[in-house]
């Protein structure tokens, strides 16, 4: 019995090893794009990108949107969610400054179905500089 299974670990390695070797064949045969791809250097004038990147996450009734801030400049975001029957009140969460490198969660809900939800991005000012006075 114990050679039974010696044999086939030898054969299963050596399938492993095969398929490995014809996916690096692949891989490695495949064309080069067809044309360069250039970065671009933003003028001075232009202004920087900004913009937290968000993920929302709809579970039945409740709204949740995870925003990280990965520009130089803060973000202002807010959440907006569009309930489903009519008579139910749509949510728009009061405005939220995401600084750099900074996170924030947003959350929202419906009473009986969520029909949308989305999140709204605008500059926010600059947070003044944290210190003492005369530094």
């Amino acid at each position: 019995m114990r050679a039974l299974h010696r044999g086939f670990a030898a054969h299963a390695s050596v399938a492993a090893l095969l398929l490995g070797t014809a996916v690096a064949a692949e891989v490695h045969a495949a064309p080069a794009p067809a044309e360069e791809i250039t970065a671009t250097v933003p003028s001075a004038g232009a202004p920087e990108d900004f913009g937290a990147s968000c993920h929302t996450v709809v579970e039945g009734t409740r709204v949740t949107a995870h925003c990280r801030n990965t520009y130089p400049r803060p973000d202002r975001i807010r959440l907006h969610v569009e309930c489903d029957p009519w008579w139910d009140v749509d949510a728009d969460s009061a405005p939220v400054d995401v600084l750099p490198a900074d996170h924030a969660t947003l959350t929202a809900r419906c009473w009986k179905r969520v029909r949308a939800a989305w999140i709204t991005h605008e500059p926010a000012a600059a947070p003044a500089p944290s210190g003492r006075p005369g530094t």
